[in-house]
């Protein structure tokens, strides 16, 4: 007999939200499931450490405000424009929350403002502000420059 794990991940994030563990006779079909869940979930994982490699490396010496946490919020703003936390959070990996924090600490630097969304006034839009777009662009010119392979891991 050998126990079983049964991995629940995340849609958005490929996160590990739960696992369920049971004994009992397993298929190899079975074993082999399992085994590609756990593969996939340890890719995204050094996916993620990988990118978060990158990001520390792209964020050098760029000021307080930009680093591996509100990279990925800048670059989905230069990406899609104007949005609000909630509509950026899929985009991030994030929740509402974890954007709004980091839309906060680029708010404090210049990076980006918020203005009522017309769609909506009891909404707010994040939107890059002059120098957020400054800030996007070298940070656009540094990962140009970065080594092929050090981008191709984090695909």
């Amino acid at each position: 007999m050998r126990a079983s794990r049964t991995l629940r991940r995340d849609c958005s994030t490929g996160c590990v939200r739960s696992a369920r563990y049971s004994s009992g006779m397993e298929s190899s079909h079975t074993e082999n499931a399992v085994g590609q869940e756990i593969a996939d979930a340890l890719g995204v994982l050094l996916r993620r450490t990988t990118r978060t490699r990158l990001h520390q490396k792209l964020t050098a010496g760029m000021g307080e405000a930009v680093d591996e946490l509100t990279y990925p919020v800048l670059s989905a703003l230069a990406r899609i424009g104007p949005c609000s936390a909630a509509e950026l959070a899929p985009e991030v990996g994030l929740d509402r929350s974890g954007v709004t924090r980091r839309a906060s600490r680029l708010q404090d630097a210049g990076l980006v403002r918020r203005e009522p969304d017309p769609a909506d006034q009891r909404a707010q839009l994040l939107v890059l502000t002059e120098p957020g777009l400054r800030a996007v662009a070298e940070l656009r010119e540094r990962l140009a420059a970065c080594d092929a392979s050090e981008v191709e891991l984090v695909k």
